[in-house]
C-alpha cells in the first residue's frame, strides 16, 4: 500500500472535491432526503464555503487524487461565538476506504487550523454513519450537542 500525502488544495481541485462529494453524498443522508435534494445541497454547500476563508485538503495515494476536506476557519461556534475550524465536507473514493485517507485528512486539517491560531475543531456527521463516528471518536472527538428531530 502507498502512503496517504494530504496538500492545500487550489482552484483546480474543486471539480474533484465536486465529482467526489457528488459520488458519496449519501452517507450524509438524514430524514429520508431524495438523491436530488442530497445533490442540491452538496452544491449549496461548495457555493456557500468557497465564497467565504477556507482551506481545501487533498489527500493523494500514488499520485492520485483519492480525497478531500473542506474546513471552513472562520466560522465560529454558533452558540458560544468561539473561534474554530469547521469541517464542512470530508469524503474518500469508495476504492480507498479503511487505508488511512480520513485520518491523513483530519489530522491535516487540524494541523492547517493550529497554523491558523484556531484552538477548537468541530464538525457533523450523521448518526448512521458509523465507520466516521468511530474515525472521529477514535482521534478525541466529543459530542458536544446533539441535534433531535422527528417526522411529523
Amino acid at each position: 500500500m502507498a502512503s496517504v500525502t494530504v496538500r492545500v488544495g487550489d482552484v483546480r481541485d474543486w471539480d474533484f472535491a465536486r465529482d467526489l462529494g457528488l459520488r458519496t453524498i449519501s452517507t450524509s443522508r438524514s430524514r429520508g432526503a431524495p438523491d436530488a435534494a442530497l445533490s442540491a445541497g452538496y452544491e449549496r454547500l461548495l457555493d456557500v464555503a468557497s465564497s467565504q476563508s477556507h482551506v481545501l485538503l487533498v489527500a493523494r495515494e500514488a499520485d492520485l487524487p483519492v480525497g478531500f476536506l473542506l474546513l471552513l476557519d472562520a466560522l465560529p461556534d454558533e452558540v458560544a461565538l468561539q473561534p474554530q475550524g469547521f469541517v464542512a465536507y470530508m469524503a474518500v473514493e469508495p476504492a480507498f476506504t479503511r487505508r488511512g485517507v480520513a485520518t491523513a485528512l483530519l489530522y491535516a486539517a487540524e494541523d492547517e487550523a493550529r497554523r491558523r491560531g484556531i484552538t477548537y475543531m468541530s464538525l457533523m456527521v450523521t448518526e448512521s454513519n458509523a465507520p466516521a463516528r468511530r474515525l472521529y471518536e477514535r482521534a478525541g472527538y466529543l459530542t458536544e450537542r446533539r441535534q433531535l428531530c422527528k417526522r411529523l
